[in-house]
């Protein structure tokens, strides 16, 4: 009898959670059960019942371990710890923390307005959405402002201001901030937009009519004329919107497909019977069942900061649909239905999920065929002794050798692995020095104390030059030859060069890439993204050493003259070197505020 045999045979009927493990004892997947007897036992036990994947991804698990709980409930919540703690390669993974926006009014407010936000609290305001593109956003957000007169500024409650801005002049804000303002007619007017943005558009159009027919009769033409405007702006709204439902109840739905290649979910956002967006998640090996798989993505979907609505389809059966509906609703403090549909309208949602997952899951699949052949003809080109599944890439940037910042952007599988981005913070520099900023960040980046998967790829943006510093760093560090490294340079247009080369350690000229024109164009786009994120670094930490510095608080140096020095010295240590007719170079400053300045600066550190 093995050992898995013998811990099935004494294994608890009560409920709890398993933990699956590998050859080399690590969790590849938690589950939980109603009876740990009965669900651990089925993995092993009905092999005539299982499809060839499922079967394959179970000869993988070599021991198990138990945990048992009083209640379905508490194992519930102990699965999502333990698969949130240990991240299981066959379990569920919402890796994408990226959050779609949804607009927030908070009634509490004397004066609401509308904002845009990421994060759903449960803090009184009303929230819509989450709208799952940005043009959306923009397009609901410019009918509102062109057709309600809500105030724009960002603050809780209307500023004191002596004039109205812009927006009052275009017609697009009452101006509570200095004009009076009846605050029930404005108020009025905010449960107008929340009638448009539930999708109550009918009863919005209805109201606005009666309000228009009002003012006619009281010859108020210019007020009837504006209403007429508005309920034409919103009526052609309508016409743009999909409607799906013929209720008003805001629900998700969610589609499932499961192939030997990988699953995915999608995620349809409908709001007031009209359909609003969709996302899809995708996912590679997931050892379990539709339900169970269901089951682990709602749970990790709808935290509590993700909004609810009041309703969720699902495209099967769930093992503990009671529990998980009683989970939702205690989430979102409020009644949520879970509901499997199997027969009329709704049934139509969950077809049109299930097929956006279809659909997403084919264009991942594609996709992956196209970065994997790619890869595979850069490995034959570099004649490398695998395939390049993780390329790293560095680049400097800086401002006359001050804030020198370095970036590495990883692509993984050919693709964009932003959450493996890194900066690089160097301070030991106060010149342009590229080539001690890059033996710098490599030092850092290879030390043995940094527990980072290795790349097959080391990119470096520059020629010759940097990439012998890399050797050099890389040899000292031991770590030379456990992957490939190449230099990427820019062509030199003096020299008549058509095309960025490549180079490698040892070798002279460049690599040739001949037809293979696409392999040196996906190296340029890596080292272009490297670039890009080490800009964006540096103006980000520049900008923080604008707005704070030594110069704060001296008298005569406001912002803009603060910024024009800083821009034109790179820091405040040059500066302070600077003569007084240095000084008042800067256009703004003459001769005797420069004194004043630099005898300011000489009391500070």
């Amino acid at each position: 009898m093995s050992d898995i045999e013998k811990k099935l045979a004494t294994l608890s009927n009560g409920p709890g959670v398993y933990l699956m493990k590998d050859a080399s004892g690590e969790i590849i997947y938690v589950g939980k059960a109603r009876c740990l007897k009965k669900r651990v036992s089925s993995y092993f036990m009905e092999k005539a019942r299982r499809d060839m994947k499922t079967g394959i991804l179970v000869k993988k698990i070599v021991s198990f371990d138990t945990i048992l709980v009083t209640t379905e409930k508490e194992a519930l919540i102990l699965e999502a710890n333990l698969i949130r703690k240990h991240k299981p390669r066959y379990n569920i993974l919402l890796k994408d923390g990226k959050r779609f926006p949804s607009l927030r009014i908070d009634v509490r407010t004397s004066y609401p307005r509308l904002e845009v936000i990421r994060k759903v609290k449960k803090d009184g305001a009303i929230y819509f959405g989450p709208f799952s593109a940005t043009g959306k956003l923009k397009s609901t957000l410019k009918i509102i402002n062109k057709t309600f007169q809500l105030r724009k500024c960002k603050h809780k409650e209307p500023p004191k201001r002596s004039r109205p801005c812009l927006n009052y002049q275009m017609g697009q804000c009452l101006g509570p901030c200095c004009m009076e303002v009846d605050r029930n007619q404005y108020l009025d007017m905010v449960n107008e937009v929340i009638l448009f943005l539930k999708g109550r558009t009918p009863d919005l159009v209805r109201k606005i009519q009666e309000q228009m027919n009002i003012a006619s009769q009281r010859q108020e033409y210019e007020r009837a004329g504006r209403l007429r405007d508005r309920m034409f702006a919103i009526q052609a709204t309508v016409e743009r919107q999909v409607a799906v439902t013929t209720d008003f109840v805001d629900r998700d739905v969610l589609g499932i497909v499961r192939e030997p290649e990988g699953s995915a979910i999608s995620v349809l956002y409908i709001r007031g019977g009209f359909l609003l967006g969709s996302r899809n998640y995708s996912f590679d090996e997931v050892l379990g069942t539709e339900s169970e798989s269901i089951q682990e993505f709602l749970r990790q979907y709808y935290d509590k900061d993700r909004f609810i609505p009041d309703e969720v389809l699902v495209p099967c059966s769930l093992e503990i649909m009671e529990l998980m509906e009683q989970w939702l609703s205690e989430t979102a403090e409020k009644r949520v239905t879970l509901h499997w549909p199997q027969r009329g309208e709704k049934t139509r949602l969950i077809e049109m999920a299930n097929e956006n997952a279809r659909e997403s899951l084919k264009e991942r699949l594609s996709s992956e065929s196209v970065f994997k052949f790619l890869l595979e003809r850069l490995q034959k080109r570099l004649r490398m002794d695998r395939l390049a599944q993780r390329i790293e890439c560095f680049d400097i940037s800086h401002t006359g050798g001050n804030q020198t910042v370095a970036s590495m952007v990883v692509f993984e599988d050919g693709k964009e692995a932003k959450s493996e981005y890194r900066t690089f913070n160097i301070d030991t520099l106060d010149h342009p020095d590229d080539y001690a900023a890059m033996h710098d960040v490599l030092t850092r980046r290879f030390s043995p104390d940094k527990d980072w998967p290795r790349p097959d790829i080391l990119l470096i943006d520059g020629g010759k030059g940097q990439l012998s510093i890399t050797v050099s760093v890389l040899e000292n560090l031991g770590v030379m030859g456990d992957f490939e490294v190449l230099g990427i340079a820019k062509k030199d247009e003096a020299k008549k060069e058509t095309m960025d080369k490549i180079y490698r350690p040892g070798q002279a000229n460049p690599v040739i890439f001949g037809r293979d024109g696409d392999l040196l164009l996906f190296l340029q786009r890596i080292r272009d993204e490297a670039h890009r994120f080490a800009i964006t670094t540096h103006r980000k930490k520049r900008g923080k050493t604008i707005r704070k510095s030594a110069l704060d608080g001296i008298p005569g140096i406001g912002e803009k003259r603060k910024t024009d020095l800083l821009r034109h010295f790179g820091s405040v240590k040059r500066l302070r070197e600077a003569s007084p007719e240095e000084i008042a170079k800067v256009p703004g400053i003459g001769v005797k505020a420069a004194e004043n300045l630099l005898e300011a600066l000489s009391t500070r550190l």
